[in-house]
């Protein structure tokens, strides 16, 4: 029987995704993404699922990142011809983001890249004590994709997100509070109860009054989204960081575990 890469659970009007894939660190498949995709969508045509938890199915990690390495495999018609138009990821984020209800980013572990990106789009940010966070792109000559730039500025502001960005840094402990990674850092004996706590008091709102106000915090969010005149732009920036010989490098020093060195080229 094929491993679920995603396990759904429904408890209440609380539902809850835990990423499973520990043997790769959670780490993000288009399979998983998709999964992702047409669980929140179908939740929401439902709307029994008042509130969301996020989590990854180990006591390791949460995510750490996108596994560029993954191929999908026997993926259902409606995931492939998904997988023909659309980047899982950004499906996946937008997803989240859109959500009728509230989603809270349940942190455990190890997170970082598409996997910190993730949790930026939740609406509450809840991490076990032990946690360590980061943002690699510039470790591997990549430049981050704008709307995933603004979905790190929406919560933690534009000195913070430059900071991370900038330093490829990794933050634990305190430092991923004090960096507004996370809302709240919970002792790991009280975690469990702590998210879900959180998670059973917001599914006992009223939905609509759930329903409208993420729906206008989502419409002001999008006051900050960057011009259309500056799109292509940006893109370009994206593309021409992705064929560069630096990317090839930083890869190539993140397999060999070593210092990369970048020409600029």
């Amino acid at each position: 029987m094929k491993k679920e890469v995603l396990i759904k659970e429904i408890s209440g009007n609380v539902g809850t995704l835990k990423i499973n894939r520990p043997e790769k660190g959670n780490s993000l498949t288009p399979e998983l993404l998709i999964d992702l995709h047409l669980t929140l969508k179908k939740w929401a045509e439902e709307d029994l699922v008042r509130c969301v938890v996020i989590t990854g199915n180990s006591e390791k990690a949460f995510s750490t990142g996108y596994d560029i390495t993954a191929i999908p495999t026997e993926l259902s018609p409606e995931a492939a011809e998904l997988l023909k138009k659309s980047n899982p990821l950004e499906l996946a984020l937008d997803s989240i983001k859109n959500f009728p209800f509230p989603v809270i980013a349940m942190i455990n572990g190890y997170c970082f890249g598409a996997g910190l990106n993730l949790v930026m789009c939740c609406d509450i940010r809840i991490g076990a004590d032990h946690i360590k966070a980061g943002m690699p792109p510039v470790k591997l000559g990549l430049v981050y994709h704008p709307e995933g730039l603004i979905q790190f500025i929406e919560v933690i502001g534009m000195s913070k997100t430059r900071e991370i960005f900038f330093t490829g840094s990794t933050y634990q402990g305190r430092e991923v509070k004090e960096m507004g990674l996370v809302d709240h850092l919970v002792p790991a004996d009280k975690f469990f109860q702590t998210v879900y706590a959180m998670a059973d008091e917001i599914s006992k709102n009223a939905p609509l009054s759930l329903k409208g106000t993420k729906k206008i915090i989502n419409m002001i969010g999008k006051y900050s989204l960057i011009g259309s005149e500056y799109v292509n732009d940006a893109q370009a920036l994206v593309t021409e960081a992705f064929n560069s010989d630096d990317l090839k490098e930083g890869q190539a020093a993140f397999l060999e575990k070593r210092n990369p060195v970048f020409t600029g080229k």
